[in-house]
């Protein structure tokens, strides 16, 4: 591999993978550094939806709400199997927002931005409608409105392989130890999973390390100006609390709101909470107290409150928020906040602080175009019209492919057929080989993983453990039994063997 760049990035979540892809397309030679596997800790531990955040409107963040609605459209298009739309219900309590303010507010969510592929807002009459079915008796009326659902390590690693495509470095497992600037760029330390060290240069650092910000920071030798706030969001999923495919967005009584998802065909996922981190990011865990947070806020409007005991997984994100100032975590704001660091003669470094998945290819666009034109380069964004791998549909919507993906391949079950063309979309074909049967996808080991995806998933995929596999490539961990899991283990250490030769 080469040992110099016009870029090194920091960090392989949402934001660093999108920075590589961008600068990568636009000419700038890209090396992406991350320390553990791409999208391993926020960036797959989010709620796993392109949302404008309709709340975010009571705090008067319009431009923030604007450029994620617009975002939705844009990820649509680019990525239409991993991104799709969701209608969202909203049960309407008196005792809290009131009626007018949910109307102008959907108002303005429907308005803010053009809207061309998502319905609009309704009012809805919850007694003589499905969508009332889990609700309480007494909640009579409901408004909905439309967002998106993404499979949000997948939309990392898909980046990070556009970027890799286009001829970007991509190191997973790989440690940034510090860097040195001089006026022609940085040398970089960085650090491998073997423990072997090398040195790369770079013209131009972005660190983008999400919950480490300020470690990169320290590590770069960097003035730190700015701060960042941990603020932990945990998740449960239980047994599918309702029946069909609408999403609820719930008014708590402390004002915040909790999201109740349909998840993986046969669960519920329900989140999030705002609470202060302290401590490593990666030892985050969702706590007693928020799962049974979580299972009150269902229970006040659904018809059986879920218990805590019923959960089967959960797990919790870091958000590397700006710091503001507010008092409230759930008050500071999700927009992000880019802070350039280039004393006169220097080589210049680009600090990333907050964001949010749904305005990640923005964020990337914008730190890209002010590094570019840093190095004298900035050339052109083209980010918004280029698919994401598996993103060419030829026209067809997700339903539209899934059908023709069922005729070329009547012998794939369907629950599988729908799982990967989910995952893969248009290059599902490439990761079948050829196969014909399920003999001819190798070793089953459950949930519909065979040796052949596996083959992917390590060969372009950068997954090295079950980890990567059934909880961030995928969710299969709810559905592969002990047994399946242990051969899958088995299966990749000798396929980590294999890579790292």
């Amino acid at each position: 591999m080469q040992d110099r760049f016009d870029l090194l990035v920091i960090g392989g979540g949402i934001n660093g993978a999108g920075i590589a892809r961008d600068a990568q397309g636009r000419g700038l030679s890209t090396c992406l550094v991350e320390r553990g596997d791409l999208g391993g800790a926020t960036s797959s531990a989010s709620s796993k939806l392109i949302h404008g955040g309709l709340r975010y409107l009571e705090q008067y963040e319009f431009r923030l709400v604007r450029e994620a609605l617009a975002e939705r459209e844009v990820l649509l298009r680019i990525a239409p199997h991993i991104v799709w739309p969701m209608r969202f219900v909203l049960p309407h309590r008196p005792e809290m927002r009131p009626r007018w303010m949910i109307r102008a507010g959907l108002f303005l969510y429907d308005h803010l931005a053009r809207r061309v592929s998502l319905p609009g807002a309704e009012g809805i009459a919850l007694r003589r409608h499905p969508y009332g079915a889990p609700l309480r008796e007494e909640i009579t009326d409901a408004f909905a409105y439309s967002d998106c659902w993404v499979e949000d390590s997948r939309l990392v690693v898909l980046n990070a392989r556009d970027a890799a495509a286009r001829g970007a470095a991509v190191l997973v497992r790989t440690e940034f130890l510090g860097a040195e600037r001089d006026a022609g760029g940085w040398t970089c330390r960085l650090r491998d999973a073997a423990g072997g060290e090398r040195q790369v240069r770079a013209r131009a650092l972005v660190n983008a390390a999400g919950p480490w910000v300020m470690q990169a920071q320290a590590a770069a030798r960097a003035t730190a100006r700015d701060r960042v706030r941990l603020v932990r969001g945990s998740h449960i999923v239980l047994p599918a609390l309702y029946q069909g495919e609408q999403a609820y967005i719930l008014q708590n009584d402390d004002r915040r709101v909790v999201f109740v998802i349909p998840y993986e065909g046969r669960f519920s996922l329900i989140g999030t909470t705002d609470v202060p981190h302290a401590g490593d990011a990666r030892e985050a865990r969702c706590s007693p107290e928020e799962a049974a947070y979580l299972c009150a806020a269902v229970g006040r409007q659904f018809r059986r409150a879920p218990d805590p005991s019923e959960v089967v997984w959960t797990y919790s994100g870091v958000r590397p928020l700006h710091d503001d100032g507010a008092d409230n975590p759930s008050a500071v704001t999700r927009d992000y906040v880019l802070k350039a660091d280039a004393p006169p003669g220097a080589a210049p470094l680009l600090t990333v602080y907050g964001g949010k998945i749904t305005t990640y290819r923005r964020l990337a666009e914008e730190a890209v175009g002010r590094i570019g034109a840093a190095l004298g380069r900035a050339g052109t964004p083209w980010t918004g019209t280029a698919p994401l791998p598996g993103g060419e549909f030829g026209g067809c919507d997700l339903p539209g492919f899934e059908a023709e993906a069922a005729r070329r391949h009547p012998w794939l079950p369907p629950a599988m057929l729908r799982r990967m063309v989910r995952a893969y979309g248009s290059e599902l074909d490439a990761v079948l080989d050829g196969a014909t049967s399920l003999a001819g996808l190798g070793e089953a080991f459950g949930a519909g993983l065979t040796g052949r995806e596996l083959a992917w998933l390590v060969e372009r995929e950068w997954a090295r453990t079950a980890e990567d596999v059934l909880w961030r490539r995928s969710r299969l961990g709810l559905h592969m039994d002990a047994a399946g899991q242990a051969r899958l283990r088995a299966a990749l250490g000798e396929a980590a063997v294999t890579a790292a030769r």
